[in-house]
């Protein structure tokens, strides 16, 4: 218990103070790039970097927790804390739980923090200040297909959950039936409700004794049930920044609407498989640490690890990014390479348990 905490303890301060100055040099870095384009109001600039902040956490928060790991094994290689740790009776096998309790944990919350929109969808907010001064923009010229009716709205406005320049088309067959015009809608209860509706109804068969087209004013028309402002921002605007809720959400909806969801699976494997890549990687690199630096120079290994972690993050990153643009199945770019991983790590860590085993057995 006491190695526990001890070893939970300083990867805990390691992580924090390598996440703090890696998120640091990537949100300075840029700021100095593009300060020119942000807006003169210094609360803009702060919304800004707060933004960026919780991005630069989003993207590097994975690699601090292995590089974590790595400064914590060189601090108790260099101060004989792990032989200590050895000769009172500790095994590998102990030294490493700290690691992987601690890394499953932040991890948890990590993957938490984005069912947040703050945090899922930082990025997006941060470039929308730079471009318009507003955290969020209006969505311009948005058309889809729901349920045989194509839908057009002239501005959605995710937020404030309404949209202006509504025109719903009703199509039976291959013919237009039906044609709703409208100055705005709004999301409630679950529909987007239609007020003062202007409801134009081409006759079933055009003849010289049909009637022409009649024009109607509806009080109010309920349409698109389930379909939320955000899903409908974030899937026909193809964003990837999705919340777990809106993912999830979007993913009920559009399949019962034979609609392809491979980018928004990409998102929630992404959200909740790659990040098992840390513990995964922990696992391995931690078997290949000497005990001591009279057996391997540790400055040579730091560097082997680091540069193996970044190629690991690299390729994972990748393999998400053509997940992402559908050039392979997410199946494939993010889900097979994360379980590999980790079979990998119990196999490595059912190895050395085993060999322990054997040890004492003999």
């Amino acid at each position: 218990m006491l190695a526990f905490r001890y070893v939970a303890l300083h990867y805990f301060k390691y992580f924090i103070v390598i996440l703090a100055a890696l998120a640091a040099f990537m949100v300075g870095f840029d700021f100095m790039e593009n300060s020119s384009k942000l807006p003169s109001s210094a609360n803009l600039v702060m919304i800004y970097l707060v933004y960026k902040s919780f991005y630069a956490i989003d993207m590097l928060l994975p690699l601090a927790l292995v590089f974590g790991m790595i400064a914590t094994k060189v601090f108790l290689i260099r101060s004989n804390a792990l032989v200590a740790f050895y000769s009172i009776g500790y095994s590998k096998n102990d030294v490493l739980k700290p690691f992987v309790a601690v890394s499953i944990m932040i991890i948890s919350i990590y993957v938490a923090l984005h069912a947040t929109s703050a945090f899922a969808r930082a990025n997006e907010f941060a470039d929308n200040i730079a471009k318009s001064s507003s955290y969020l923009r209006p969505t311009s010229n948005l058309f889809f297909t729901y349920e045989n009716k194509y839908i057009f709205f002239g501005q959605l406005f995710p937020l404030q959950q309404r949209a202006t320049d509504v025109r719903v088309f009703e199509i039976e067959g291959s013919n237009l039936k039906k044609l709703v015009v409208a100055k705005s809608a709004y999301y409630k209860d679950n529909y987007w409700h239609v007020p003062k509706a202007h409801v134009l109804q081409k006759p079933a068969e055009i003849s010289f004794h049909s009637k022409g087209i009649s024009v109607e004013e509806k009080e109010t028309i309920s349409i698109l049930q389930g379909f939320k402002p955000k899903i409908l921002d974030q899937v026909y605007e193809g964003k990837v920044n999705y919340t777990i809720t809106d993912a999830i959400d979007a993913v009920i909806i559009l399949t019962k609407q034979n609609v392809n969801v491979d980018r928004i699976k990409s998102v929630l494997y992404k959200t909740f498989l790659t990040p098992l890549f840390v513990p995964s990687l922990i696992i391995i690199i931690f078997f290949f640490v000497p005990i001591s630096q009279r057996f391997l120079n540790i400055t040579l290994f730091s560097f082997g690890a680091i540069l193996a972690t970044l190629m690991t993050w690299a390729l994972l990153f990748i393999l998400s990014e053509l997940s992402f643009n559908k050039a392979i199945q997410s199946e494939v770019g993010i889900a097979l390479p994360t379980v590999i991983l980790f079979f990998l790590a119990l196999w490595q860590w059912y190895r050395h348990s085993s060999s322990r085993q054997r040890k004492r057995n003999n």
